[in-house]
């Protein structure tokens, strides 16, 4: 890949910082690191400097020769509104080479973005997603459906605009995080707020014979029993979405599967699922079981309404969101997070100040042993973090900052991904 470099190019200045990972229990009592910004010197009219001396001057007698000028005070330098960093942390299985981007988004140069692909299961590299996208810094995004759909497991939202719903709990290809729920995110608001959230689809169809509820948008697993609905962000095989069961992804294909197609608010046809693209305005119901009976009930002709939308817990709508599991709520790792497996690791956190932090871990190396989820959220939290998530990890951990890959990916060749979390500068 042209223009793109390995981790350890000597173009990129890093801080090295040797530290030593310990339990939170014996680091219950330290307040997260913070980055300490300058802050720029002001004269006040009622300080020492301005008082006498100036009230003199004002009082001279007519024909006193003038004092000297008061000096102009220089602001002091802001600080960088993105940084990246190199660390080297000691874990008792070994050192870890971690790195880690600070994002200032309350900056008004800064603004966070997902990058995909033109559907939502068109895979690139990270460093082709923030190329294209023209990101500063990139790090690989959700959980996806490796070598079938390639579509995240997530609810990811792209300027505003809802890609995906999250797939069934038990089809998330993720480890076990305690405490995560179907549809968790790292969101973005459209001012550039961080924060963790829930997204669930709120969606129907409504025909000749009443409502019918839509329980996915354009992901890789339709429910037992369920619709789901696929737009233009859609380009594979839709069948597929209506095999394996809620929590395995490899039970035979629902015996009973429909689809129909939508346009303009009327149904333009039906029969099997089918694959492929979806033109630009054209929606498509896909149900398996009771939902492919319940679409049965429509035909070529009908007048159908589909609506649909993701809701946030928060109660606001992020910008951007992409899947992913907490692992540090409140300045405090989540509890019971593994502690044993140790893998390459992507992560994202927010700081108290609104700042955002991509981390990556480097693993399945001498040089550097990977960590685990209890780690990770250790990371994050020393970061500065007070609430963080565990993104994908292992091949696909690939952090990106200013034309460059920073980290060192596990595999030969970059992972290709179907999200990234970017950071563009305006």
């Amino acid at each position: 890949m042209v223009g793109w470099t390995g981790s350890r190019g000597a173009a990129v200045a890093a801080a090295v910082v040797i530290g030593v990972l310990v339990p939170a229990t014996q680091q219950a009592s330290a307040a997260p690191a913070r980055e300490a910004y300058p802050v720029a010197a002001t004269a006040s009219a009622a300080s020492p400097a301005a008082g006498a001396g100036s009230a003199a001057s004002d009082s001279a007698a007519p024909g006193a020769a003038p004092g000297p000028a008061a000096a102009p005070v220089a602001p002091a330098p802001q600080a960088p509104a993105i940084t990246h960093r190199e660390e080297r942390v000691d874990t008792p299985a070994g050192p870890v080479t971690v790195d880690i981007v600070v994002a200032d988004l309350d900056r008004a140069e800064l603004r966070a973005t997902l990058l995909t692909g033109a559907t939502v299961g068109e895979r690139s590299s990270v460093p082709a997603h923030a190329r294209r996208g023209g990101a500063v810094a990139a790090i690989n995004g959700d959980f996806f459906d490796l070598a079938r759909s390639n579509a995240p497991a997530g609810p990811s939202v792209r300027d505003g605009r809802a890609l995906t719903s999250a797939v069934p709990p038990g089809r998330r290809l993720a480890p076990g995080v305690p405490g995560a729920q179907q549809g968790d995110v790292l969101a973005i608001d459209d001012d550039g707020t961080p924060r963790l959230d829930r997204l669930t689809l709120d969606a129907s169809a409504t025909g000749p014979e009443g409502r019918l509820r839509i329980d996915t948008l354009n992901a890789y697993a339709v429910p037992v029993g369920g619709i789901g609905l696929f737009t233009s962000d859609w380009a594979g095989d839709r069948a597929a979405t209506l095999c394996g069961s809620d929590t395995d992804r490899d039970a035979p294909c629902a015996p009973d599967r429909f689809e129909v197609v939508v346009r303009d608010g009327a149904v333009t046809a039906v029969g099997p699922p089918g694959g492929g693209a979806i033109p630009a305005g054209e929606q498509v119901l896909a149900g398996r079981d009771q939902g492919a009976a319940a679409l049965r009930g429509l035909a070529v002709g009908d007048r159908v309404t589909v609506r649909q939308a993701l809701t946030a817990a928060s109660g606001t709508v992020p910008r951007t969101a992409v899947g992913a599991s907490p692992i540090l709520r409140d300045g405090t790792p989540v509890a019971g997070l593994d502690a044993r497996s140790r893998d390459p690791r992507s992560a994202a956190g927010l700081t108290a100040q609104g700042r955002l932090i991509l981390l990556t871990a480097d693993g399945r190396e001498s040089t550097s042993v990977g960590i685990t989820l209890a780690e990770t959220a250790e990371q994050l939290r020393r970061a500065g973090a007070v609430d963080g998530v565990n993104l994908d990890g292992g091949g696909s951990s690939t952090m990106v900052f200013r034309d460059q890959v920073v980290n060192s990916p596990s595999e030969d060749a970059y992972r290709l991904v179907p999200n990234a979390l970017g950071v563009v500068e305006n």
